[in-house]
């Protein structure tokens, strides 16, 4: 009971932080949207599809390329860094709040963020009559594992790698990019090579991008995104246990500060 109070308290002064800063805010509905509108676009005109159809391949890529990444994996790298310059986390030192409480709300927190944007991707390409083919279950657990791992990957490098505010574009630029690139979230994987495609698999974007597509546009089932799905899964584990341990790590640092 104690943790889950706590926790909440987090994930609420978090969110109205961010509600506070409106310009961001409008700025991460604006990014996603317009992603989703160019890709829908392209698509559209290159693949000779209807806007429909169109928008129902945009969507997924848009939401875990441009939403996702940059929100949960970017935005939590930025939490953890303005928390530690702003010394938030000397002052949890000497409060009632636990650290396991302080990590689950700022996870809690960007979760929140993420099903927002998951919202706002498939309320617009509704506008254009795409529909969710697959199965609804399946596909908002695939949403919710891309944003455990993308939270947990944020955890590890805002805690081991960034020091400063300045820190964070360059590091989820130098990290992501390439990783979004490959992962199919720009270009569609069937314009891989074949070496590529054998890199792609080591790279839990490309999974999230075709789990997702699968179920969503394709309305495939569990048997047939199966190597996605379990590899979602077991990523998504090692990333909240090395997020974990990587804040722990931070917190001893802090502590001898």
């Amino acid at each position: 009971m104690k943790y889950g109070r706590e926790t909440l308290a987090v994930c609420q002064r978090i969110l109205i932080e961010l509600l506070r800063r409106r310009r961001s805010l409008i700025f991460w509905c604006i990014f996603p949207v317009s992603v989703l509108l160019i890709n829908g676009v392209i698509l559209a005109e290159n693949a000779k599809l209807s806007m429909a159809q169109a928008f129902e391949k945009a969507a997924p890529s848009t939401l875990v390329g441009a939403a996702l990444f940059f929100s949960c994996l970017g935005g939590s790298v930025a939490t953890v860094v303005a928390e530690r310059e702003q010394q938030t986390l000397k002052r949890l030192f000497i409060s009632p709040l636990s650290g396991t409480s302080y990590f689950l709300g700022i996870f809690l927190a960007h979760s929140c963020i993420g099903v927002g944007q998951a919202l706002l991707v498939y309320t617009i390409a509704a506008f254009w009559n795409a529909q969710f083919q697959g199965s609804i279950v399946l596909g908002i657990l695939i949403i919710f594992l891309s944003i455990i791992s993308y939270v947990g990957v944020g955890f590890i490098l805002g805690t081991q790698f960034a020091r400063r505010t300045e820190d964070v574009n360059a590091l989820v630029a130098a990290f992501g990019v390439p990783l979004l690139i490959l992962g199919g979230a720009f270009l569609p994987t069937s314009l891989f090579s074949k070496t590529l495609l054998e890199l792609a698999k080591f790279n839990p974007i490309y999974h999230m991008n075709e789990a997702l597509i699968g179920v969503s546009a394709d309305g495939s089932g569990l048997g047939e995104i199966a190597s996605h799905f379990w590899f979602l899964c077991v990523f998504a584990i090692l990333m909240v246990a090395g997020g974990w341990l990587s804040y722990q790590r931070m917190l001893s640092v802090e502590r001898r500060l």
